[in-house]
């Protein structure tokens, strides 16, 4: 018999990527064993806990372990939950059990695993993702990338899979990802049935479009942070990175190596996207032509701006603005 394990974390976990994924491995058992004429549960589900107390989150929801990590020998997929974000250093403390056992299930069962989210903390804490691509939520990026320097991050991505090692974007995107985990342990036909008997849309690209850009600032070099405040101040005027390190008293080689230590970007990317989130917010907010955005936010070359456009946010600059223009959407 296969057997699924969802994490049921302490501390600040998000309710809904403990439910959600039951119920929707619930519902496509249900149908596989209807499609397939058989008598058994495709798949054994648990809520697996440190212990088998009841976990009490956000003083309000209340989920109870239906088994201990102690009492799963062997599971073919683990899950594991997403955290609120907002103390992850001790949602992984109090959570460290878990590693050691998600790390003995992959090396002695090759077991699959699937962060969700946030949950991808969890997971890089067991080694697992090191030198693999893994998407988290685009808020949590900066600070993942320094606490886990090997790991591959692509948060543009809805979700990952390195050699069975599954991950999901931004919070709600974790329902994408379970629709790609039915697909691949029951087939196509019951994760299409649960993409519409549960209206979640069945393939979604990347989360590009919905990050807002607001600056890597949680370093401690202060002449960078100069320089950083100096490009969103003069984001349309046409930069150059040599005068930006001299205003702040850098030489040229030493900034480009201590602006990409500081942000994760060179000068370059950063400036690209600075400019980027002043034109979403103009497309979002404003009645000015795609012409008219570039040159204020200080493009010249209308190929350039497309392109460097679509890079960052996945979509066009007219795709974009018909999608988010406040007035477009409610007229």
């Amino acid at each position: 018999m296969n057997h699924i394990s969802i994490i049921v974390p302490k501390g600040n976990a998000i309710t809904g990527t403990i439910v959600a994924p039951y119920n929707l491995l619930n519902m496509a058992n249900s149908y596989y064993k209807k499609i397939s004429g058989g008598d058994e549960i495709y798949f054994i589900i648990d809520l697996v806990g440190l212990d088998k107390e009841p976990v009490l989150y956000q003083s309000l929801f209340q989920i109870t372990p239906t088994k201990t990590i102690d009492e799963i020998e062997k599971t073919s997929l683990i899950i594991v939950s997403a955290f609120t974000g907002a103390n992850l250093e001790k949602d992984i403390e109090i959570n460290s059990a878990f590693v050691s056992w998600i790390k003995k299930q992959r090396f002695e069962n090759g077991t699959d695993i699937a962060c969700l989210c946030t949950g991808a903390f969890l997971l890089a804490e067991t080694g697992l993702l090191n030198d693999k691509s893994c998407s988290t939520h685009w808020m949590t990026q900066d600070h993942f990338k320094q606490r886990y320097p090997s790991v591959h991050l692509r948060p543009e991505k809805i979700i990952c899979e390195d050699n069975g090692i599954m991950s999901s974007g931004g919070v709600y995107y974790f329902l994408t990802l379970m629709l790609y985990i039915i697909e691949k342990y029951y087939g196509r036909e019951t994760a299409l049935w649960c993409s519409k008997s549960s209206g979640i849309e069945f393939d979604l690209i990347n989360q590009n479009q919905f990050m807002i850009f607001n600056g890597q600032k949680e370093h401690d070099d202060h002449s960078i942070k100069q320089a950083q405040l100096y490009i969103e101040n003069n984001f349309e005027q046409k930069l150059n990175v040599d005068e930006i390190a001299n205003i702040v008293k850098i030489g040229s080689r030493s900034f480009l190596r201590r602006f990409k230590k500081a942000t994760s970007n060179t000068p370059q990317e950063y400036i690209q996207r600075v400019k980027i989130e002043a034109a979403k917010k103009s497309l979002e907010s404003t009645n000015l032509n795609i012409q008219q955005v570039m040159y204020k936010v200080g493009y010249i070359d209308e190929q350039s701006f497309r392109s460097t456009f679509k890079k960052y946010t996945g979509l066009s600059p007219l795709d974009y603005r018909n999608k988010y223009n406040r007035k477009i959407i409610f007229t």
